[in-house]
């Protein structure tokens, strides 16, 4: 036999090998998909509704000059922290200086024509006893007297408001928080009411949460809501505490406000993302989110029992972190297909690839 026979011989009988393997796979049938499997777990699933608001303060009071006068010293400028009580600016208390000096003036006057009426009056009555003066002498003595008494208190009145306007003469900030605009300067002239300064409470802040008007029956006082912050990996968790009772005329939602302290690095105008827990299920049987598909039955999952995949209808209820709750069709601790559901039939040979986990408790 030369060389060419046997090359002959040896690609027959790789044809014949490669056929008879043909033939025993035919006959051996489909063969199982390599699958991964998780068990169906009790998990608590809440039901979350997120909205996207904006931070505001409590409270931004706008403080305005309490007497007419020049500016002579501003103390505080944009941003700076101050307390309550603290001196955002000086005016200059000259005029209102003079006024107080004035009024005390007044005072001392008044003061010894209500002495002097007071000896006359009571020189009247000595005389009206030994018959020397009539009634209505003595009579109108007494009112002049009863007169200066009230323009000595109408006097002393117009001196405790100088003492005051005094006091005005310095812009206080009336909360603790941060000055969010200097409306006046140095030099500047400002009237009684002239805005002078915009102060912003940092303390304690709300966020205002917009929803939609088919959740106004949902959305309730009391309810617990997460809070994130852009650029904060913080999550605060307040409640509602009050909720707009009128929806917008143009977008024809209702707002809601959750009030928190502030941790530090929150700023009103900020914008704030909150997640309102709706309804917390304690005991919901989960499974894996990629284990659920989409079939012509509707949406199925496909539970291992002997080695092969037998697909189950199921209703679903809550999404959340990963899971998928499962309120029809599926019990706890069965064990369904995870990776590799989108390539199986009903009864489909399996060849689970990983050892599951033990279901939770």
């Amino acid at each position: 036999m030369n060389k060419k026979q046997l090359i002959a011989l040896g690609l027959s009988l790789l044809l014949l090998a490669a056929c008879g393997k043909k033939a025993e796979e035919k006959k051996g049938g489909i063969p199982a998909v390599p699958v991964t499997t998780a068990h169906s777990e009790l998990r608590q699933m809440e039901l979350l509704e997120e909205s996207v608001g904006s931070l505001e303060s409590l409270a931004d009071p706008v403080v305005s000059a309490e007497v007419a006068g020049r500016v002579t010293e501003v103390r505080a400028g944009v941003g700076s922290a101050v307390k309550a009580g603290q001196i955002l600016a000086v005016l200059d208390a000259r005029d209102v200086g003079l006024s107080r000096q004035a009024a005390r003036a007044e005072v001392k006057r008044v003061e010894g024509l209500a002495q002097n009426q007071k000896f006359n009056l009571e020189r009247l009555k000595q005389l009206r006893e030994q018959k020397f003066i009539s009634q209505a002498g003595l009579d109108d003595a007494v009112a002049q007297n009863n007169a200066i008494q009230n323009q000595l208190a109408g006097a002393r009145a117009q001196l405790a408001l100088a003492e005051r306007n005094v006091g005005k003469a310095y812009i206080y900030s009336p909360v603790e928080g941060s000055v969010d605009r200097q409306i006046v300067v140095t030099g500047q002239y400002v009237k009684l009411g002239d805005p002078a300064f915009q102060v912003v409470a940092l303390k304690k802040l709300r966020a205002r949460l917009s929803f939609p008007e088919t959740l106004s029956s949902q959305i309730k006082r009391g309810m617990e809501a997460r809070l994130t912050s852009a650029g904060d990996a913080a999550q605060l968790v307040g409640k509602i505490a009050e909720i707009r009772p009128m929806a917008g005329s143009g977008n024809r939602a209702f707002d809601a406000y959750v009030m928190f302290n502030n941790p530090g690095g929150w700023r009103p105008g900020g914008s704030v993302t909150a997640a309102v827990v709706l309804d917390v299920r304690k005991a919901a049987v989960s499974v894996p989110e990629q284990s659920v598909i989409l079939r012509p039955l509707g949406k199925v999952v496909y539970v291992v029992q002997d080695g092969k995949a037998v697909q189950r209808a199921v209703q679903l209820g809550i999404s959340q972190n990963g899971w998928t709750e499962i309120t029809a069709g599926l019990q706890a601790d069965e064990t369904v297909v995870v990776d590799g559901a989108g390539f199986l039939t009903d009864q489909a040979a399996v060849t689970v690839t990983n050892a599951p986990p033990a279901a939770k408790p």
